[in-house]
């Protein structure tokens, strides 16, 4: 397959199509990436393309990870950060014909997941999340930029259903009728959040917001966890977007695009796992509010998910890419399914946080 990348993008970092292989891979729908083996070495490496329709300040991304890389090479020599490689020039990114691109060292010997299929996975993955979190835990997280502003932001997600609300159609609105109750009726996981959110012992930490298995390299023969990967959102925010994400994409056998909510249950051995592999690394400094929110995180993000994919339907699908007109509606009642599963679940989960606390 001819592939269209620009040869202008190679020449930044010292190559030319004729002494470099290049292969398209990755599933995600925010950047192009591209495997680049050059002939004449044994390493090879990651280029990605960065979209700045999502990432509007890809100078952000930069600055963040340069001053994490930094601050780990000093703190930290022995752990493995993915630091972008300079272009020729000694530029942390190529900027070429208007895109950005970056060039990442390919990690060897390992593997990203797209789908969990074993509970030691997801307490690699989350070991990994909580081991990065713990190095910085003395970084100074508002030296960072917000490279998403409002990202994990529930009271700006709220505010923009609501207005996504009074401006729908009827006919979405009817079909929707459901869902919007869920919606307003579980506002008070936001008005909880309020009420903690300017406690001294709720900091803001060094955060990546996207915790999903495919963001972390395991070894391909054990599995292990290596390191985390895809740092674009990493900036400052609450515990409760990395623990809360990894239990919306971690504890259930199927995505948020199962349609037949009867499949949407809460896997406790996942739980377990996810909760063991985090705690792990972060017990020790969590604070008592922050112990206190670990259950809650999930119906956090969960409920930020729903309102998200509900804002979209209810605004004509502007934001989530669809395959047919009511997915992300679908999209809904699903992470609603999920959150109803925590509910039903709670005593038994928090009993497992409890003893993973002790």
């Amino acid at each position: 397959m001819e592939l269209n990348l620009d040869s202008e993008v190679l020449k930044a970092y010292g190559y030319t199509k004729e002494n470099i292989k290049i292969t398209q891979i990755g599933t995600g729908l925010i950047n192009r990436t591209y495997l680049l083996a050059p002939l004449a070495e044994e390493k090879k490496y990651i280029l990605q393309n960065i979209n700045t329709s999502v990432f509007k300040s890809p100078q952000a991304i930069a600055n963040n990870l340069r001053a994490i890389a930094d601050y780990l090479a000093f703190n930290y020599p022995d752990y493995l950060f993915i630091k972008p490689v300079s272009t020729a020039n000694s530029e942390e990114m190529a900027h070429i014909h208007n895109e950005y691109w970056r060039m990442l060292p390919f990690v060897p010997n390992t593997i990203s997941l797209d789908v969990l299929a074993d509970p030691k996975q997801a307490y690699e993955a989350a070991k990994q999340f909580g081991k990065l979190s713990r190095l910085l835990n003395h970084f100074e997280a508002k030296t960072l930029q917000a490279t998403i502003p409002g990202f994990h932001d529930l009271a700006l997600r709220y505010k923009q259903f609501i207005l996504a609300l009074n401006q729908a159609e009827e006919m979405l609105k009817n079909a929707a009728n459901t869902q919007i109750e869920d919606a307003l009726s579980h506002k008070y996981i936001l008005d909880y959040y309020t009420l903690y959110s300017h406690r001294t012992d709720f900091p803001d930490r060094v955060m990546h917001h996207d915790t999903k298995i495919s963001n972390v390299l395991l070894d391909n023969e054990t599995y292990e966890g290596i390191c985390v990967i895809d740092l674009d959102t990493i900036m400052p925010g609450k515990f409760i977007s990395d623990l809360g994400d990894m239990m919306r994409t971690y504890l259930c056998a199927f995505s948020e695009n199962e349609t037949d909510l009867d499949k949407i249950k809460i896997r406790l051995p996942y739980f377990e796992a996810t909760i063991k592999g985090y705690l792990s690394e972060m017990k020790g400094i969590l604070t008592e509010t922050e112990k206190e929110l670990i259950l809650f995180s999930g119906k956090y993000i969960i409920y930020m998910q729903a309102l998200r994919f509900l804002t979209d339907y209810l605004s004509g699908n502007k934001y989530y890419p669809i395959s047919y007109p009511k997915q992300n509606l679908d999209r809904a009642k699903n992470q609603f399914k999920l959150l109803q599963q925590i509910a039903a679940e709670e005593k038994e989960l928090q009993d497992i946080i409890e003893q993973n606390l002790v």
